[in-house]
């Protein structure tokens, strides 16, 4: 088989990029090893319940102007995803159990009732510093933001606009810790920033960057923000990528593993499948952590890479409990619960803190009728060196993921008490389990690239026409991030002039 591109993983960065290169014109195929498409975001199905896998919490797709890069590429394929919007999720801390809607004013009155005024006028204070750094923030599309990839003309541009926030340019490259402590006192507001810096990046926030928090809060504390649930779960984000992907002539090719990267003379010529069978291509994009694409990259050629660019640190794995219950009688459950055990053992530390999911409250197809799917998980934060070598047949497997998971059903009980008695289904994942099914290094989110030490390495390789894209790449994790980075990859394969041209489309 002959191709222009071939892109090896089908997770959203994957997907991006080779929906991108289809709609400029190229031939593409994506080489998927798991059965699902969509990697970590990536859906199942059991006993007529829909199972999520990955992200559970969705904003900034609906937008007229949004500034989500992910958007913005199905705008440009022009594919729909039906999106179900929403403002409550829940909060269990230490000091108090409450429901939230997103937005300003909410938060600011929760705040003022267990905190004060002192705390709310430095949370007033500490939002107000954000302004300038957001309007910064709306002035470079994350679409067009790759370092690599702005001309002079494009960085002259950009200091005009921001020629009268100069100083708060600099911010937007400190870690978001300093930002906030420069404000924020209050211990319960600290804590607060430094668990939304987690569950975004997972690092604590004077590890995070401080951009990617910038455009949280500007989708989360605007007067008219709202959360959105993509119907049917994000599996539909999936499959509106893959019909962007297919409907320009580009293929997916599941169940096929890349063994390795076929290289010759310093320049790629396609892949090698775990089947034995080889695909042709000039130009190969990587979807896969930097520990994995080590893996297929020939070893002769890994000396041509920086010494560290392997040993990077990575961020923790994850516990997950799903579960299909009985529905009835149940009133008022929120879409979303976040649970915080114990503020003083930090955000970053095991078994600590917890999410969960109910999507069937707002998408009853997600569920059986009368019936309600849970998805809950530890954000980034389970040891793999606590699995590392039991085999997942063991009865030491069975005995211990009952045991580190055991945190989940109690934690549920303090939204639904009788719990234990309605569940019909029940499936526990470790460590293991996610990298069985999401296909990645130790199960984990991606690499721990602390703001403070450098950025994420950019999509390019020492190998000219072999490319990167996706969580271990700039600008780094989370959805918005590896959309982005897809963008990026693509766009250095049909270039900088076609690739604007394709942005023209939707006024970016």
């Amino acid at each position: 088989m002959i191709y222009d591109v071939v892109i090896v993983g089908s997770g959203i960065g994957g997907l991006c990029c080779g929906s991108l290169l289809s709609l400029a014109g190229k031939k593409v195929l994506i080489c998927e090893a798991h059965y699902k498409p969509g990697g970590v975001a990536h859906g199942f199905k059991k006993n007529g319940y829909k199972f999520e896998s990955g992200p559970s919490l969705w904003s900034g797709l609906s937008k007229p102007q949004t500034t989500n890069p992910l958007s913005q590429i199905l705008n440009l394929l022009e594919e729909d995803v039906e999106l179900i919007k929403y403002k409550e999720w829940g909060v269990i801390f230490p000091e108090a159990k409450f429901t939230l809607d997103v937005g300003n004013e909410p938060f600011r009155e929760r705040v003022k009732i267990l905190r004060g005024t002192n705390s709310l006028k430095e949370w007033d204070n500490f939002l107000e510093s954000l302004k300038p750094l957001c309007h910064i923030i709306e002035s470079i599309p994350l679409l067009k933001a790759s370092p690599t990839q702005l001309n002079f003309s494009e960085i002259l541009s950009l200091i005009f606009k921001c020629i009268t926030k100069l100083n708060s340019v600099q911010s937007i490259t400190t870690d978001f810790g300093t930002i906030a402590e420069k404000h924020l006192k209050d211990p319960f507001l600290k804590n607060w920033v430094d668990l939304l810096c987690f569950l975004i990046s997972g690092m604590s926030m004077h590890d995070t960057n401080s951009a990617a928090m910038i455009t949280l809060f500007k989708d989360w504390f605007e007067p008219n923000s709202y959360l959105e649930y993509p119907k049917g779960g994000s599996e539909s984000i999936v499959n509106a990528l893959i019909r962007g992907l297919k409907k320009n002539g580009g293929d997916l090719l599941l169940s096929s593993r890349v063994k390795e990267i076929s290289i010759n003379n310093d320049l790629v010529e396609g892949v090698l499948l775990e089947n034995g069978s080889k695909i042709i291509a000039p130009q190969v994009v990587m979807n896969c952590d930097i520990w994995t694409s080590k893996k297929i990259i020939p070893k002769q050629l890994l000396k041509k890479w920086p010494s560290n660019n392997f040993k990077r640190n990575k961020c923790g794995s994850f516990l997950h409990i799903h579960l299909g219950f009985d529905a009835s009688g149940l009133k008022e459950l929120p879409i979303h619960t976040i649970h915080v055990a114990n503020w003083e053992k930090g955000v970053t530390s095991e078994r600590n803190i917890s999410v969960y999911s109910i999507p069937s409250v707002l998408d009853p197809s997600m569920a059986p009728q009368g019936k309600h799917v849970l998805h809950g998980y530890t954000p980034a934060s389970e040891p793999w060196e606590i699995w590392n070598n039991i085999k997942h047949n063991e009865k030491e497997y069975q005995v211990l993921k009952e045991k580190r998971c055991s945190i989940f059903i109690d934690c549920i009980k303090e939204f639904i008490p009788d719990i234990e008695d309605r569940i019909e289904l029940k499936m526990l994942g470790t460590p293991i389990t996610h990298k069985q099914f999401t296909n990645t290094y130790c199960g984990s989110y991606g690499p721990a690239i602390s703001i403070n030490d450098s950025l994420f390495p950019g999509c390019k390789t020492p190998i000219k026409n072999l490319l990167s894209c996706g969580a271990s790449t700039f600008p780094g994790i989370g959805i918005p991030a590896v959309a982005a980075s897809g963008a990026y990859a693509a766009c250095e394969i049909i270039g900088k002039r076609k690739y604007i041209k394709l942005l023209k489309k939707i006024n970016l």
